[in-house]
């Protein structure tokens, strides 16, 4: 069992990494590069051969994943404050949409196939003859941003349900801002779906915290 909560840690600490980067911009407009690159990437990794090649590889997540971990350590730690609760917040509300976009198949389809247009459109911006897969930061062009945000507009804003993100004003009517919360959103939509195929359920946040600590003292790097 230890593998499949090792599994669960690194999905959460995906949506935890997106639900937080959201709260980053929405109040100081900035995000660690890497953490951005990591979740936006994440998005189109849709067939992988593990759970950890979605955030780049087993060696290189306690660094790409390091915003998430240390959001999801807070939460099994119990440690609060007023930008966790809204971390918290935007992550149960992903892990709704997710539910909702998994009982909608035409909609599914839609995001699939339109991520498969947004991937092939990515090797414009990607080094001449290199797979835009191989370089993250291929996906944080701003066209790709762009196209990522319509998407989540065209499909998952289409629900009753909406995430209803807080901050500051000046950070969210920049247009650049706005394209890269929809883009984390859909990322953390992904992350959720990840979850919930390697067995995690909503109540586990709640009621088995502990089974995340092995795992996150696993990940994590000793200090």
């Amino acid at each position: 069992m230890s593998r499949k909560h090792d599994e669960q840690a690194i999905a959460l600490a995906g949506l935890f990494q997106a639900a937080a980067l959201v709260e980053q911009i929405a109040t100081r407009g900035m995000v660690p590069q890497n953490s951005l690159e990591t979740s936006l990437y994440s998005t189109f990794v849709t067939n992988p051969s593990s759970t950890e090649e979605i955030y780049g590889g087993a060696q290189e997540l306690p660094f790409n994943l390091q915003l998430g971990l240390r959001n999801l350590q807070d939460l099994v730690e119990k440690k609060r404050s007023e930008h966790n609760k809204d971390i918290v917040r935007y992550a149960l509300s992903m892990m709704h949409l997710e539910r909702k976009l998994c009982s909608d198949k035409e909609m599914m389809q839609s995001v699939g196939s339109r991520l498969d247009q947004i991937r092939e459109q990515a090797r414009y911006f990607s080094p001449e003859n290199e797979d835009p897969m191989l370089t993250p930061s291929t996906f944080c062009h701003p066209s790709v941003i762009a196209n990522l945000a319509s998407l989540y507009q065209e499909t998952i804003s289409t629900f009753s349900f909406r995430i209803q993100v807080g901050g500051d004003p000046r950070h969210l009517q920049n247009a650049e801002n706005a394209a890269k919360i929809r883009g984390l959103l859909l990322a953390g939509i992904r992350s959720a779906m990840l979850w919930r195929q390697v067995g995690g359920k909503r109540w586990h946040l709640f009621f088995f915290k502990s089974r995340m600590r092995p795992s996150l003292k696993k990940i994590q790097p000793h200090p």
